[in-house]
């Protein structure tokens, strides 16, 4: 008489299912509540490339500005730049945090800096 073996099952079960879900919506969350701190980084890259083509402090602060208004540029203000000359070139450097509360005392820390080119 032959016996034929038990194959076994494998795959996911509910338990690990739950679990990599669980995994995944945390992720999904988190990046969620980035995302608009990346594109406000690029924002800003693209205001302080615009105001390095200004002459002076003071021009490249107002374009600067400027720009911060148009794209609703909220977590640096244009005091907050560098400007300094390399050679006959303006470059405006700018660096700031952003904080977002995830729960409980947990909180997620973001460190921008930039420069234009």
């Amino acid at each position: 008489m032959k016996r034929r073996l038990k194959s076994s099952q494998s795959g996911l079960s509910f338990i690990g299912l739950l679990f990599v879900v669980g995994v995944l919506a945390c992720l999904g969350v988190l990046g969620a509540q980035a995302f608009p701190t990346v594109v406000e980084y690029q924002a800003i890259l693209k205001a302080t490339q615009k105001a390095s083509e200004g002459g002076t402090v003071a021009e490249v602060r107002q374009i600067f500005q400027k720009a911060a208004d148009i794209d609703d540029i909220k977590s640096i203000s244009a005091k907050d730049l560098d400007v300094s000359k390399n050679g006959d070139k303006v470059i405006v450097k700018f660096a700031y945090t952003r904080e977002i509360h995830m729960f409980g005392p947990a909180w997620l820390l973001l460190k921008y800096a930039g420069q234009s080119k």
